[in-house]
């Protein structure tokens, strides 16, 4: 089996605060093949952009606290001195940041700090430069690159800065995009080109991994899914896998919100209950309980992530019986689909 391309193990990040430690990303690992696309889905608040972050070591504040294991080709990217991690940055990983609004300098013209971006890594003319700019600006859709190259920030819209963002992101070839929630805000017009820019970088060699709340999104174009809640991981596994038989109640939960359009029609479209767990607050068990439908005695204890049906490539960390996972599913839906003050009807649900 060849070596992963980003193997993270046992990552973990806490923010020190006057209320005292606040763990985000509590004990995450995951890998990235050569060529894969990761999808890494989840609410706000469930450790995706500040792990990433955590693994480019953009996390500078003193305040901040990140220990774990991060190998990029063989390399601990969190051992490595300064000057060679800021050689891997923008070279071999690349990011593309969640709010094109504020990624791009606004003093600086869109064609400069691309240009910027090039001369960082390689050793071309500022001529050159600029001319891969004016390509890498046309690749990415924007019309008429060659003026446009001279354009400020602000005479863009948010989806041609997105676009500038994610040429930026493409200019020196990296090894590895992480792509924040690069959809985000976007009209579904430009959501479909920008997927389609990361299914040709992706047709390149270069791996992805795509951070997102949009499932829609994941089933498009990721190989497989990793899906966090409370700074921790809840499932990981292939695409078709996690999608058509999902193991963990807040996949569930996720998945069956999503509206269908075939099928028959919900009297009340499925929730997830409560609110989203606050880093700070996180329960000793498993961070999800308080919010499952299913909870019970045994939630109390931290589950580890394993593979609980035969298939090694799938696994999730629930303490449910690993045979009973459809039906209790079923259970779930209907449980979640009944209105407020009425009585449960699981069977009428259920077949709805």
């Amino acid at each position: 089996m060849p070596e992963p391309l980003l193997d993270v193990r046992d990552l973990r990040v806490s923010f020190r605060t006057r209320q005292g430690s606040v763990t985000a990303v509590d004990r995450l690992s995951f890998s990235v093949a050569p060529g894969e696309i990761l999808g890494v889905v989840g609410e706000s608040g469930s450790g995706k952009s500040v792990s990433m972050l955590a693994v480019l070591r953009l996390l500078t504040n003193p305040n901040v606290t990140v220990s774990g294991e991060v190998r990029f080709r063989g390399r601990d990217l969190l051992a490595l001195p300064d000057k060679e991690m800021r050689a891997v940055r923008g070279r071999e990983i690349a990011m593309v940041f969640q709010d094109p609004m504020t990624a791009l300098t606004p003093v600086y013209t869109v064609g400069w700090q691309i240009a910027e971006q090039i001369r960082a890594h390689d050793r071309v003319s500022r001529r050159e430069a600029r001319a891969r700019a004016v390509r890498l600006l046309s690749d990415v859709g924007i019309p008429d690159a060659a003026s446009r190259v001279n354009a400020y920030p602000h005479e863009f819209s948010g989806g041609m800065r997105q676009r500038a963002v994610i040429a930026m992101a493409l200019s020196c070839d990296p090894a590895l995009l992480i792509a924040d929630e690069p959809t985000t805000a976007l009209d579904v017009t430009v959501q479909a080109q920008i997927l389609d820019l990361m299914r040709e970088l992706n047709g390149r060699g270069s791996a992805v991994v795509l951070i997102t709340h949009d499932m829609g999104v994941i089933s498009q174009i990721a190989d497989r899914v990793l899906v966090m809640y409370g700074g921790r991981a809840a499932e990981e596994g292939p695409r078709r896998a996690v999608f058509h038989g999902p193991r963990h109640p807040y996949t569930w939960g996720l998945l069956d919100s999503v509206p269908r359009v075939g099928g028959a029609r919900l009297r009340r479209l499925p929730t997830i209950a409560g609110v989203p767990v606050s880093p700070g607050a996180l329960p000793p068990g498993c961070a999800f309980a308080p919010r499952c439908r299913l909870r019970h005695d045994r939630c109390a204890e931290l589950p580890a992530l394993a593979a609980g049906n035969g298939d090694a490539g799938h696994r999730d960390a629930c303490w449910l019986p690993p045979d009973d996972r459809g039906s209790l599913r079923l259970t779930a839906r209907a449980a979640a689909t009944e209105r407020p003050g009425t009585g449960p009807d699981m069977e009428k649900e259920a077949t709805a």
